[in-house]
């Protein structure tokens, strides 16, 4: 079973430092979770998220791994972790976001969604109990309830019927938990979904209703989905405090170095997002400094490391010269290099937070680094 401990709390903020243990092992939060939408993260071996990127917990997506290579597939390997080779903790998504991604694929009823595979244009349905099912099969530590990702522009009256209807399918994820077990010896977590769009009041409603479950984690989702980031900031302080302080709480989908930051400082502390492997592959690189564009003319004879801090996440024989060489060329090394390098960078980020919440220092680090973060170099 997982379980959450509190270690320590910043000083005059909401920040804090803990370890989740799961079966497959400990996580030490703040933490950054790479996304590995079909089994694996885009461009990186298993062996170098660990070793190299600093990776405790990896991310499988349940709409992906359903359509290819399907769960029959996993379950006969033993699981996401026998499949891929990661032998840490996995969290598996619901695959609500990616229905909701599919627009006029999908039909949402109160059963379920009705879609169209991206891939070959079949047809499939997504009921709560199916998507637990399939999350069982997957295997993953800690799974999601399922729910509809409620856009940023919504209008209030279809963000509350959206709420009510993600609470309805939350009770029925819960019930189908306590009628299946784990197929594969271990624990699995699952973890519900706070909702209601941008509506202060929409989301304490959800906030309060998930509380009442006695989960061993809580999330937070539909944010960064198009809101602005003042609004996503108000919506995680309406929501942190009113979830348990003895469990985890994880901001899902979000999102840039200053985002985790101001996340962290409000109580947050689990993240996932793809913009490290996407931006790296199109050449948008984080340091401590700020952002690259490495595709820019400018690093085209620049021959020192990445990150002049010192903090440097690619192999110092690659320099910014060469980096960007390899990106404009098409090279597919240069995307993996600038993947692997921005998971790194994000993997350090929370865990200096971690250090500095730790050494009592995390509020007056965090507004330093954030003006750093936000310069483009």
């Amino acid at each position: 079973m997982m379980d959450y401990k509190v270690e320590c709390k910043a000083v005059n903020s909401g920040a804090r430092a803990g370890i989740i243990s799961t079966d497959h092992g400990k996580i030490e939060t703040p933490i950054f979770m790479p996304v590995g939408t079909a089994g694996s993260v885009k461009g990186i071996h298993v062996r170098d998220l660990k070793e190299d990127i600093g990776a405790s917990i990896i991310l499988g997506n349940t709409y992906h791994l359903y359509l290819r290579p399907g769960t029959d597939i996993i379950q006969k390997a033993g699981g996401l972790q026998k499949f891929n080779g990661w032998n840490g903790p996995i969290l598996t998504d619901s695959g609500g976001f990616q229905v909701f991604s599919l627009g006029a694929l999908r039909k949402l009823t109160k059963e379920g969604v009705r879609f169209q595979s991206h891939i070959d244009g079949s047809y499939h349905f997504f009921t709560p109990e199916k998507v637990i099912n399939i999350e069982r099969e997957i295997g993953g530590d800690i799974i999601m309830a399922f729910d509809e990702c409620t856009p940023g522009d919504a209008p209030y009256d279809y963000a509350k019927k959206s709420l009510d209807l993600t609470e309805n399918w939350l009770d029925r994820c819960m019930n189908e938990m306590e009628k299946t077990k784990s197929l594969y010896g271990y624990s699995q977590s699952l973890l519900p979904i706070v909702q209601g769009g941008v509506y202060e009041d929409l989301r304490e409603k959800a906030a309060k209703n998930v509380a009442t479950y006695n989960a061993d984690g809580y999330a937070i989702g539909g944010l960064s989905v198009g809101e602005p980031v003042d609004v996503m900031y108000k919506m995680i302080e309406v929501v942190a405090p009113i979830l348990p302080e003895n469990k985890p709480r994880y901001l899902m989908g979000v999102g840039t170095p200053e985002n985790l930051l101001e996340a962290i400082d409000r109580g947050i502390d689990m993240f996932d997002c793809v913009m490290p492997t996407r931006n790296g592959r199109n050449g948008m690189l984080f340091t401590g400094d700020g952002k690259i564009n490495i595709k820019n003319k400018k690093w085209e004879d620049d021959f020192s490391p990445v990150d002049n801090n010192g903090t440097s996440f690619v192999d110092h024989q690659y320099s910014k010269a060469f980096l960007r060489h390899l990106i404009v060329s098409g090279e597919r090394l240069g995307g993996q290099i600038a993947s692997q390098h921005n998971l790194a960078f994000y993997l350090w980020l929370v865990k200096e937070a971690r250090k500095q919440i730790i050494s009592g220092n995390f509020k007056g680090w965090k507004e330093e680094m954030i003006v750093k973060l936000s310069q483009r170099l």
